[in-house]
Protein backbone atom coordinates (compact mmCIF):
# COMPACT_ATOMS: atom_id res chain seq x y z
CA UNK A 1 0.00 0.00 0.00
CA UNK A 2 1.34 3.62 -1.01
CA UNK A 3 2.38 5.67 1.88
CA UNK A 4 0.34 8.64 1.42
CA UNK A 5 -2.71 5.91 1.61
CA UNK A 6 -1.55 4.27 4.45
CA UNK A 7 -1.43 7.99 6.30
CA UNK A 8 -4.95 8.84 5.02
CA UNK A 9 -6.77 6.40 6.45
CA UNK A 10 -5.02 6.26 9.66
CA UNK A 11 -5.78 9.64 9.78
CA UNK A 12 -9.73 8.87 8.55
CA UNK A 13 -9.37 6.46 11.40
CA UNK A 14 -8.12 8.64 14.50
CA UNK A 15 -10.19 10.96 13.41
CA UNK A 16 -13.77 8.69 13.21
CA UNK A 17 -12.57 7.34 16.92
CA UNK A 18 -12.34 10.70 18.26
CA UNK A 19 -15.75 11.23 17.43
CA UNK A 20 -17.42 8.31 18.55
CA UNK A 21 -15.50 8.97 21.87
CA UNK A 22 -16.79 12.15 21.80
CA UNK A 23 -20.51 11.47 21.34
CA UNK A 24 -20.29 8.42 23.87
CA UNK A 25 -19.00 10.84 26.46
CA UNK A 26 -21.22 13.57 26.11
CA UNK A 27 -23.60 14.04 28.96
CA UNK A 28 -26.87 13.83 29.74
CA UNK A 29 -27.78 17.22 29.70
CA UNK A 30 -26.49 17.60 26.37
CA UNK A 31 -29.33 16.15 24.29
CA UNK A 32 -31.25 18.52 22.51
CA UNK A 33 -34.80 19.84 22.57
CA UNK A 34 -37.05 21.68 20.33
CA UNK A 35 -39.41 24.55 20.75
CA UNK A 36 -42.78 23.08 19.91
CA UNK A 37 -42.39 19.61 20.42
CA UNK A 38 -40.45 18.98 23.42
CA UNK A 39 -41.64 22.69 25.25
CA UNK A 40 -43.57 25.50 24.70
CA UNK A 41 -42.35 29.60 24.13
CA UNK A 42 -44.21 32.09 26.02
CA UNK A 43 -44.16 35.43 24.09
CA UNK A 44 -44.56 37.70 25.41
CA UNK A 45 -43.26 36.28 28.63
CA UNK A 46 -44.33 36.02 32.29
CA UNK A 47 -42.73 38.50 34.62
CA UNK A 48 -41.50 36.35 37.52
CA UNK A 49 -41.39 37.33 41.05
CA UNK A 50 -37.47 37.17 41.61
CA UNK A 51 -35.64 38.39 38.03
CA UNK A 52 -32.69 37.97 40.00
CA UNK A 53 -33.18 33.96 39.54
CA UNK A 54 -34.34 31.59 37.44
CA UNK A 55 -37.72 30.81 38.44
CA UNK A 56 -39.33 27.32 38.14
CA UNK A 57 -42.97 27.03 38.73
CA UNK A 58 -45.09 23.68 39.05
CA UNK A 59 -48.32 24.01 38.36
CA UNK A 60 -50.19 21.29 40.38
CA UNK A 61 -53.52 19.59 41.50
CA UNK A 62 -53.35 17.78 44.87
CA UNK A 63 -56.71 15.75 43.00
CA UNK A 64 -54.18 14.75 40.23
CA UNK A 65 -52.32 11.34 39.96
CA UNK A 66 -49.94 11.98 37.55
CA UNK A 67 -48.93 15.30 40.20
CA UNK A 68 -48.40 12.64 42.82
CA UNK A 69 -46.38 10.45 40.85
CA UNK A 70 -44.15 13.29 40.26
CA UNK A 71 -43.93 14.65 43.63
CA UNK A 72 -41.11 12.33 45.07
CA UNK A 73 -38.99 12.78 41.63
CA UNK A 74 -39.41 16.51 41.88
CA UNK A 75 -38.69 16.90 45.46
CA UNK A 76 -35.17 15.01 44.73
CA UNK A 77 -34.36 17.27 41.58
CA UNK A 78 -35.14 20.24 43.27
CA UNK A 79 -32.66 19.88 45.72
CA UNK A 80 -30.16 19.65 42.64
CA UNK A 81 -31.09 23.08 41.76
CA UNK A 82 -28.63 25.38 40.48
CA UNK A 83 -27.80 28.75 43.14
CA UNK A 84 -29.27 31.00 40.68
CA UNK A 85 -32.99 29.28 40.35
CA UNK A 86 -35.28 28.75 42.56
CA UNK A 87 -38.41 26.77 43.03
CA UNK A 88 -42.14 27.55 43.82
CA UNK A 89 -45.66 25.95 43.72
CA UNK A 90 -48.65 27.03 42.38
CA UNK A 91 -52.11 25.48 42.59
CA UNK A 92 -54.27 25.75 39.37
CA UNK A 93 -57.52 26.36 39.52
CA UNK A 94 -59.06 25.37 36.64
CA UNK A 95 -62.21 24.57 38.15
CA UNK A 96 -64.24 25.02 42.09
CA UNK A 97 -63.09 21.50 42.70
CA UNK A 98 -59.21 22.67 42.07
CA UNK A 99 -59.93 25.90 43.58
CA UNK A 100 -60.53 24.40 46.90
CA UNK A 101 -57.44 22.49 46.46
CA UNK A 102 -55.35 25.87 45.81
CA UNK A 103 -56.96 27.43 48.82
CA UNK A 104 -55.80 24.38 50.89
CA UNK A 105 -52.26 24.72 49.78
CA UNK A 106 -52.28 28.64 50.42
CA UNK A 107 -53.50 27.93 53.98
CA UNK A 108 -51.02 25.92 54.77
CA UNK A 109 -48.28 27.43 53.30
CA UNK A 110 -49.88 31.07 55.44
CA UNK A 111 -49.34 29.20 58.57
CA UNK A 112 -45.83 27.95 57.99
CA UNK A 113 -46.84 24.31 57.49
CA UNK A 114 -46.75 23.30 53.57
CA UNK A 115 -43.61 21.86 53.30
CA UNK A 116 -44.34 19.78 56.41
CA UNK A 117 -47.96 18.66 55.23
CA UNK A 118 -47.43 18.92 51.55
CA UNK A 119 -46.46 15.56 51.03
CA UNK A 120 -48.85 14.08 53.73
CA UNK A 121 -51.60 15.38 52.16
CA UNK A 122 -51.05 14.01 48.76
CA UNK A 123 -50.83 10.74 50.75
CA UNK A 124 -53.75 11.09 52.87
CA UNK A 125 -55.89 11.87 49.52
CA UNK A 126 -54.37 8.92 47.31
CA UNK A 127 -53.92 6.26 49.33
CA UNK A 128 -56.36 7.07 52.33
CA UNK A 129 -59.61 8.60 50.39
CA UNK A 130 -59.62 11.77 52.17
CA UNK A 131 -61.67 13.81 50.23
CA UNK A 132 -60.40 17.71 49.79
CA UNK A 133 -63.99 19.63 49.20
CA UNK A 134 -64.93 18.09 52.55
CA UNK A 135 -64.23 21.08 54.60
CA UNK A 136 -65.16 19.34 57.62
CA UNK A 137 -62.77 15.76 56.85
CA UNK A 138 -60.44 18.51 56.23
CA UNK A 139 -60.55 20.02 59.48
CA UNK A 140 -60.45 16.99 61.34
CA UNK A 141 -57.39 16.09 59.19
CA UNK A 142 -55.47 18.91 59.92
CA UNK A 143 -56.16 18.61 63.96
CA UNK A 144 -54.68 15.32 63.45
CA UNK A 145 -51.20 17.02 61.45
CA UNK A 146 -50.75 19.37 65.01
CA UNK A 147 -52.38 22.32 63.26
CA UNK A 148 -54.69 25.09 64.84
CA UNK A 149 -57.87 24.64 63.59
CA UNK A 150 -59.08 28.07 64.60
CA UNK A 151 -56.25 29.44 62.88
CA UNK A 152 -56.53 26.91 59.93
CA UNK A 153 -60.02 28.39 59.26
CA UNK A 154 -59.23 31.57 59.83
CA UNK A 155 -56.70 31.57 57.39
CA UNK A 156 -58.15 29.66 54.75
CA UNK A 157 -61.23 32.55 54.11
CA UNK A 158 -58.34 35.59 54.90
CA UNK A 159 -57.70 38.41 52.15
CA UNK A 160 -53.40 37.33 51.84
CA UNK A 161 -55.02 33.70 50.88
CA UNK A 162 -57.66 35.27 48.62
CA UNK A 163 -54.96 37.27 46.74
CA UNK A 164 -53.02 34.07 45.89
CA UNK A 165 -55.21 32.64 44.51
CA UNK A 166 -56.22 35.48 42.12
CA UNK A 167 -52.24 35.07 41.14
CA UNK A 168 -52.59 31.75 40.54
CA UNK A 169 -55.45 31.89 38.51
CA UNK A 170 -54.00 34.71 36.42
CA UNK A 171 -50.15 32.65 36.12
CA UNK A 172 -52.44 29.43 35.01
CA UNK A 173 -54.66 31.31 32.30
CA UNK A 174 -50.67 33.68 30.96
CA UNK A 175 -49.16 29.94 30.92
CA UNK A 176 -51.71 28.72 28.72
CA UNK A 177 -51.40 25.23 29.98
CA UNK A 178 -54.51 23.09 29.93
CA UNK A 179 -53.12 20.25 32.10
CA UNK A 180 -51.12 19.22 35.15
CA UNK A 181 -48.27 18.61 36.15
CA UNK A 182 -46.78 21.51 33.71
CA UNK A 183 -43.46 23.18 34.15
CA UNK A 184 -42.63 26.87 33.53
CA UNK A 185 -39.06 27.97 33.48
CA UNK A 186 -38.32 31.77 33.97
CA UNK A 187 -41.60 32.81 32.71
CA UNK A 188 -40.93 31.92 29.12
CA UNK A 189 -41.01 28.30 28.71
CA UNK A 190 -43.78 25.86 29.67
CA UNK A 191 -43.01 22.17 29.68
CA UNK A 192 -46.41 19.79 29.62
CA UNK A 193 -46.57 16.34 30.86
CA UNK A 194 -47.58 15.46 27.40
CA UNK A 195 -44.17 17.37 26.17
CA UNK A 196 -42.61 15.85 28.39
CA UNK A 197 -43.29 12.40 27.82
CA UNK A 198 -42.13 10.85 31.12
CA UNK A 199 -41.61 12.19 34.66
CA UNK A 200 -37.85 11.95 34.61
CA UNK A 201 -37.36 13.35 30.72
CA UNK A 202 -39.70 16.57 31.94
CA UNK A 203 -37.19 17.06 34.07
CA UNK A 204 -34.28 17.05 32.23
CA UNK A 205 -36.31 19.54 29.77
CA UNK A 206 -36.45 21.69 32.66
CA UNK A 207 -32.97 21.35 33.30
CA UNK A 208 -32.66 22.31 29.50
CA UNK A 209 -34.60 25.57 29.44
CA UNK A 210 -32.81 26.37 33.02
CA UNK A 211 -29.61 26.74 31.43
CA UNK A 212 -31.17 28.15 27.99
CA UNK A 213 -32.64 30.89 30.47
CA UNK A 214 -28.72 31.55 32.07
CA UNK A 215 -27.31 31.62 28.53
CA UNK A 216 -29.98 34.80 27.53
Amino acid sequence: MPKRRFLARRLFAGAFLALCLAVAGAPAGAQQFAAGADYTVLDPAIPTDNAAKIEVVEFFWYGCPHCYELEPRLAKWVQTLPKDAEFRRVPAPFNNQWAIAGRVYYTMESLGVVEKLHTALFDAIHKDGLRITNERAMLDWMGRQGVDTQKYSAAYRSFAVESKMKRAAQLTQASRIDGVPALMVNGKYVVSAQQGQTRERMLAIADHLIARSRQK
